[in-house]
C-alpha cells in the first residue's frame, strides 16, 4: 500500500510533467530546416523551381531518394497505444506523449530523425496495411506499444512485406539489454550459459524475445520455464494459450511461479509488481540472479530482495537502482547501424552483435565524464555494474559499428562500411562539435607523426599520481598521441597505476626528479636564468625538486617536447615555472586562448587568461600567435580586432585596436585581419558587405581579438553556459615550446583535450626548428 509520502511525491511529478509537455509549444518535438531558408535564393533551391532537379533524378533511380532527402536518417515510431508502458491499452492519441519522447531518445543518442505515427488501428491487417504504404518515406519503422500476441504478427508481416530495417523495440529492446546483463552475470558467478535454469515471469512481448535471446546466447530451452498470470506455461495447459505461449511449454510438475523458482538460478521479471516475494526468493539457487523489470514498479524492489539474498546479483528497469535495464542502450545505436548500411532488415545476427558489444563495454573502464553525469559515482565491472550506464556516450561507438559489421556479414546491407575509421568518426560527429574538432586534432598528429622527419611528441606530466591524469593518458596512449613521461616517486606512481587498473601505462617511463642523471645540470641552467632575479644556487636547487620546475626544465633542455600541468594546483603556480624556464619566444606574448566550436567551423577568443589590459603592440602579437594556431588545422585565419565600435577608430579602445590591426598588417602582410570592429560584424558576412563593403575581412573572422582580458573571459564564460556551443581551453600561447595549463577543475576529457593540442603544437615547433637547422 502506498504512503502519503508516495502518493504526494507522485501527485507532484504528474504535475510537473504536465506543465513540461505544455509550456512554451506544447508536446517535445519541432521539425527544422537542415539547409539555409533564409533568402528568396534559398526558398527557390528548397521548393519549386530548384526542387524538381533531385525529383527527376529519384524518378530514373529510386536509390537516389537516400543521397537527395532525409530517408537515410529518419525512423517511424509507430503506434496503436493497445499496450503503454505500465498504462495498458490507452489508444493512439494517449500514447502521442510515449512516442514523440522515444523520437528524442532516437535524437539524443544517435542522432537518428524521427516523425512518431498513431494509428487508430487495432486488427493486424489494417495496422500493417497502414504501414507497409510508408516504406517510400523512412529508413526504418520502430514499432512501439503494441499488444501481444498481435505485435508478433504484425512484426513478423511487415518484416517479409517491407525492405527496410522493422524492429519491435518492446520485444528486442529488452532482450538484447538484459540478454547483455546476463551474459556479465552469468560470467561473474562462474556459471555456464548452457547450465542456468532460467524463470521468466511473463508471457508478453519482450518475455517471449528475451527467452529467444537468451537461447540464442547458449541457454538450453528445457531449462526455461515461463509463467504468466495463469501460473506456469507446462505442456498439455489449454487455458490462455496461444501458439507464442505453446512454443514455451515445459515438460515440468511445477505449476506456480514459487515452484518454478525451486532450485532455479534466473529470473527474469517481465510481469506486475510485487509478483515476486521474499520468500520466494530463498529456495533459489545460491547467487540468484534476479531481473526484476516490471516498470514503472518492478516485481520486487531491490531492497526487499536484497534483504532476502543478500548474495543476489539485481537488475531492475529503474534508473535509481544499479544495472538499470534501459532500452536505450539498444535500439538508437542498432538502428544507427542499421541505416548506415542501408539494410534491409534487423536480423538476430544485428541483434547478438549489440549483446556482445554492450557486454564487452562493461568490462572496460568508466570514464570520468559518465561518472560526473552521475553525482561523481564511480562504476567498475561487477554486479552492481552489469551494463553500461544510459548516458555513456561509448555505446553509441560500440553498437553501432558492431551492427553494421553483422548486416554486412549476413548480406542484408545494401551498402557496406568501406572505412571503419571515419565510420568512428562520424559516429563522434553525432555526439557534439567537440568530438569532429577534437578527432580532426588527433589525425593532424597522427599524419603529423607518420610524415618523414615527424615526431610522436615527448609530453612530461608533473602531476605522475593524479587520478584524472592518468585516467586521461589511457586514451593517450591507445590513441597514440604522445609519448608520455610522468614525474613523481616511480613506486608511488606505479602503485596508483596498478590500483586504476591501467595496464596500458606500465612502461610508461617515471621519473623522480632529484634521482634523474640530469638534475644538477638543471639546477645549474635555472640559476644562470634566474640569478639577477633573486635566484641563488640554494634556491635553485630547491625550486628544481618541483616537479614543475623540473618538468618545465625538460622541455626547456629538449629532453621533452611539451609540458602539461595544473590538474592539481592553481594556474599561477603551473604557469610560472613555465614562463620562467621555457619562456616566451622572441616578440612573443604569453597569452590564454579558447576554441568556440560549432557545428561547422570553430572560433578562437583570445587573450582570455594572462593579460589584463594589452597594448596595441601585444594585441597584433597575440593575433599572430592565435592564427598560427589555427593554421594548425589547415584553415586560413581571418581576424577581428574588437572593440564597441565599427571603424571610428577614435581615441581609447578603438583606437587600440585600429592599431593593432594596422601592426599585424605590417608585420604579415599576407594575413586577412581588421579593425576595430564589433562582435557582430565580425563573424556576420552579411553585415560587413551590407554595411563595410570597403573591408579586406572576407566571409567571417574566425580569430577574435579582444582589448582586454574581462571582455574575453567574460565572453567565452558566458557563450559557455547560455550558448548553443561547446568551448574548450583556455591553451598557453607564445611560450618558446609547447606548453599548457590546466584549469583544476578540469576533467580527463579537458586533459585530453590540451595534450592533443600540446602535441599538435610540439610537433609545428619541431617542423620550425629542423628547418632553420637545414637552413
Amino acid at each position: 500500500m502506498e504512503s502519503k509520502t508516495e502518493t504526494k511525491a507522485g501527485n507532484n511529478l504528474d504535475q510537473e510533467a504536465l506543465a513540461y509537455h505544455q509550456r512554451g509549444k506544447p508536446g517535445k518535438i519541432e521539425v527544422i530546416s537542415s539547409k539555409p531558408c533564409n533568402s528568396e535564393k534559398d526558398l527557390s533551391l528548397a521548393y519549386s523551381p530548384g526542387v524538381a532537379a533531385p525529383c527527376k533524378e529519384i524518378a530514373k533511380d529510386a536509390s537516389k531518394i537516400y543521397d537527395y532527402t532525409a530517408k537515410g536518417n529518419l525512423v517511424a515510431v509507430i503506434s496503436n497505444g493497445t499496450a503503454v508502458l505500465g498504462l495498458g491499452n490507452i489508444g493512439p492519441h494517449a500514447s502521442k506523449p510515449v512516442m514523440e519522447g522515444k523520437g528524442i531518445l532516437f535524437k539524443q543518442f544517435a542522432g537518428i530523425d524521427v516523425f512518431d505515427i498513431e494509428v487508430a488501428a487495432n486488427d493486424v491487417d489494417t495496422f500493417c496495411n497502414a504501414v507497409r504504404t510508408l516504406e517510400p518515406t523512412f529508413g526504418g519503422i520502430n514499432l512501439e506499444d503494441i499488444k501481444a500476441p498481435e505485435c508478433f504478427e504484425i512484426e513478423e508481416r511487415l518484416k517479409k512485406e517491407m525492405k527496410i530495417p522493422v524492429f519491435h523495440d518492446d520485444q528486442h529492446g529488452t532482450a538484447i539489454v538484459s540478454g547483455a546483463a546476463l551474459m556479465n552475470a552469468v560470467s561473474i558467478t562462474n556459471r555456464k550459459m548452457q547450465d542456468i535454469r532460467i524463470v521468466v515471469n511473463g508471457a508478453g512481448a519482450s518475455a517471449n524475445s528475451c527467452a529467444k535471446i537468451f537461447i540464442s546466447l547458449g541457454a538450453r530451452r528445457e531449462n526455461i520455464i515461463m509463467c504468466d498470470s495463469q501460473g506456469v506455461i507446462y505442456k498439455g495447459r489449454t487455458a490462455g494459450m496461444n501458439k507464442y505461449k505453446e512454443h514455451f511449454a515445459a515438460d515440468t510438475e511445477a505449476r506456480t511461479l514459487s515452484e518454478a523458482l525451486r532450485g532455479a538460478d534466473v529470473f527474469v521479471g517481465l510481469s506486475v509488481a510485487g509478483a515476486l516475494t521474499p520468500e520466494m526468493l530463498k529456495d533459489m539457487a545460491k547467487d540468484p540472479i534476479i531481473f526484476a523489470m516490471a516498470n514503472p514498479e518492478p516485481e520486487i524492489l531491490p531492497d526487499k530482495a536484497r534483504a532476502a539474498r543478500p548474495d543476489a546479483i539485481i537488475a531492475t528497469g529503474r534508473s535509481d537502482y544499479p544495472n538499470q535495464v534501459n532500452n536505450v542502450l539498444g535500439f538508437p545505436s542498432i538502428f544507427r547501424g542499421a541505416l548506415d548500411t542501408r539494410s534491409t532488415q534487423i536480423n538476430e545476427e544485428m541483434k547478438l552483435a549489440a549483446v556482445h558489444a554492450l557486454a564487452k563495454l562493461a568490462r572496460e573502464d568508466v570514464p570520468d565524464k559518465v561518472s560526473d553525469t552521475y553525482g561523481g559515482k564511480s562504476f567498475k565491472f561487477g554486479r552492481e555494474y552489469l551494463i553500461p550506464k544510459p548516458f555513456d556516450t561509448r555505446v553509441l561507438l560500440w553498437v553501432a559499428p558492431a551492427v553494421a559489421k553483422a548486416a554486412m556479414e549476413t548480406g542484408v546491407a545494401t551498402r557496406p562500411i568501406e572505412d571503419w575509421h571515419l565510420y568512428r568518426e562520424s559516429l563522434e560527429a553525432l555526439q557534439g562539435p567537440s568530438k569532429v574538432f577534437i578527432r580532426s586534432a588527433i589525425n593532424r598528429v597522427h599524419s603529423n607523426a607518420q610524415a618523414p622527419g615527424g615526431i610522436l611528441p615527448r609530453i612530461v606530466f608533473p602531476e605522475g599520481t593524479s587520478t584524472k591524469v592518468l585516467k586521461a593518458l589511457a586514451t593517450l596512449v591507445d590513441e597514440k598521441i604522445c609519448q608520455p613521461i610522468l614525474l613523481g616517486y616511480p613506486e608511488r606512481v606505479k602503485e596508483k597505476i596498478a590500483a586504476l587498473d591501467i595496464p596500458s601505462l606500465k612502461d610508461v617511463p617515471v621519473i623522480h626528479p632529484s634521482a634523474y642523471p640530469k638534475y644538477f645540470s638543471y639546477v645549474e641552467k635555472l640559476y644562470s636564468l634566474r640569478q639577477r632575479k633573486g635566484v641563488n644556487m640554494r634556491e635553485a636547487e630547491r625550486l628544481m625538486a618541483d616537479p614543475s620546475y623540473f618538468a618545465a626544465m625538460m622541455v626547456m633542455m629538449g629532453d621533452a617536447d611539451g609540458v602539461v600541468n595544473g590538474a592539481s594546483i592553481n594556474y599561477a603556480d603551473a604557469v610560472r615555472p613555465i614562463l620562467q624556464t621555457v619562456g616566451v619566444y622572441q616578440g612573443g606574448v604569453p597569452a590564454g586562448l579558447n576554441f568556440i566550436l560549432l557545428e561547422d567551423k570553430f572560433l578562437v577568443l583570445a587573450d582570455t587568461t594572462v593579460n589584463f589590459n594589452p597594448t596595441a603592440e601585444q594585441c597584433a602579437q597575440i593575433a599572430l600567435q592565435a592564427s598560427k594556431i589555427v593554421e594548425y588545422f589547415g584553415i586560413e585565419p581571418k581576424v577581428a580586432m574588437l572593440s564597441y565600435s565599427n571603424f571610428s577608430g577614435s581615441e581609447g579602445t578603438p583606437c587600440k585596436m585600429k592599431k593593432a590591426a594596422e601592426l599585424v598588417r605590417k608585420l604579415r602582410p599576407g594575413l586577412m585581419v581588421d579593425g576595430d570592429m564589433q562582435a557582430d560584424t565580425a563573424v556576420n558576412p552579411e553585415i560587413m558587405e551590407r554595411l563595410f563593403p570597403f573591408s579586406d575581412l572576407k566571409g567571417g573572422a574566425n580569430v577574435l581579438i579582444f582589448p582586454n582580458l574581462e571582455a574575453a573571459n567574460i565572453c567565452y564564460k558566458l557563450i559557455q553556459q547560455v550558448g548553443k556551443v561547446e568551448v574548450i581551453g583556455p591553451f598557453l600561447t607564445g611560450v618558446r615550446r609547447s606548453s599548457n595549463v590546466l584549469q583544476r577543475t578540469t576533467t580527463v576529457d579537458g586533459i585530453v583535450n590540451s595534450v592533443v593540442f600540446t602535441a599538435l603544437e610540439a610537433q609545428f615547433i619541431s617542423s620550425v626548428l629542423k628547418a632553420r637547422q637545414k637552413k
